[in-house]
């Protein structure tokens, strides 16, 4: 950090933060005020002495309240990410105080949530008890983003996503799946040996959001064969898909372990698909390995699959670029 950065973290305040953020959200310095229990003045005096510290105007005052400069939108957006993050420190600290040894944030695709998860975790936090793990659920594109921000120490999500990073990140082998078409008993496609893709672009589609890996993978594979996807209706889970599929709206891919976990949903069955990119990996993401914590570096280590598993070089602590 330069000498410049250290005066200007020594200088800025949290209370001026948070009455800037309560003034916004109020839209007046007098009810900020009434709300935070401190005087008028005193409030006018803390975003004065901030708009001098920044050299910047950050409210447009008028006689209805306030608004905010462009300069008070950039603000805002960073002032409500700090005053987060020491919440979230507070919350994490106090649970030392209970026994918890460490926290490890992860966040994780749905298919490395429904297929392999639970287990993994469960065994791991039997192993490690005092070690507390947050898990979130996002779509892969979003795991990435996480991980390169720090609001996760490790992502779980689909390789393409992974190498699509537009910033360095490190990357190891954790599972592979496979995609499969899901379809009523009694389809056209039922009862069939592995079928291609395009066999399934002349029924209705049961999709996830558009910015899914499985649905990216899908588009691209319908684009690249001259069709449209005949998209009927997009969920946002594999168990809404299935209820969707079962209730005749049309057919989906998910991956097979999912669709074998999740028992009872639906008069269905699968279909293989013989495509090459529907083999899948789901990858462990760092930005580095090395430097995560202790805690994190167990998790690491307990997630990695067995050698016999892995097809592909053990030096798997790669940067990864487009």
């Amino acid at each position: 950090m330069k000498p410049s950065e250290r005066n200007f973290a020594r200088r800025i305040d949290l209370t001026s933060l948070q009455l800037f953020v309560a003034v916004y959200e109020l839209g007046s310095i007098g009810k900020a005020a009434e709300r935070e229990f401190i005087a008028a003045s005193a409030v006018s005096k803390r975003l004065s002495d901030l708009e001098t510290l920044l050299q910047t105007t950050l409210l447009y005052r008028h006689a209805r309240g306030v608004d905010l400069t462009p300069a008070g939108e950039s603000l805002l957006h960073h002032a409500r990410s700090v005053l987060f993050s020491l919440d979230r420190m507070q919350g994490e600290l106090s649970e030392y105080a209970d026994g918890v040894r460490g926290h490890v944030r992860v966040h994780a695709s749905i298919s490395a949530i429904v297929q392999f998860l639970p287990e993994d975790l469960g065994a791991f936090v039997r192993a490690h008890g005092g070690i507390k793990i947050d898990l979130e659920e996002h779509l892969s594109s979003e795991i990435v983003r996480a991980v390169q921000e720090g609001a996760a120490d490790l992502g779980l999500c689909n390789a393409a996503a992974a190498e699509s990073a537009g910033e360095a990140l490190q990357t190891r082998a954790y599972r592979r799946d496979r995609l499969v078409l899901i379809v009523p008993r009694g389809h056209a496609l039922a009862g069939r040996g592995a079928v291609p893709y395009e066999a399934s672009l002349a029924f209705d589609q049961v999709g996830l959001p558009s910015n899914s890996s499985i649905h990216l993978a899908t588009r691209s594979a319908a684009a690249q064969l001259g069709h449209a996807i005949k998209l009927r209706i997009q969920v946002t889970g594999l168990d809404a898909m299935c209820r969707m599929i079962h209730n005749g709206l049309g057919i989906g891919v998910m991956p097979q372990r999912a669709f074998e976990l999740m028992h009872g949903v639906g008069d269905l069955e699968h279909v293989p698909l013989s495509d090459a990119w529907a083999e899948r990996q789901i990858r462990m993401v760092a930005r580095d390995f090395s430097t995560l914590p202790v805690t994190a570096r167990l998790l690491v280590e307990h997630l990695a699959p067995p050698p016999e598993t892995i097809d592909e070089p053990q030096s798997t602590d790669q940067a990864l670029t487009v």
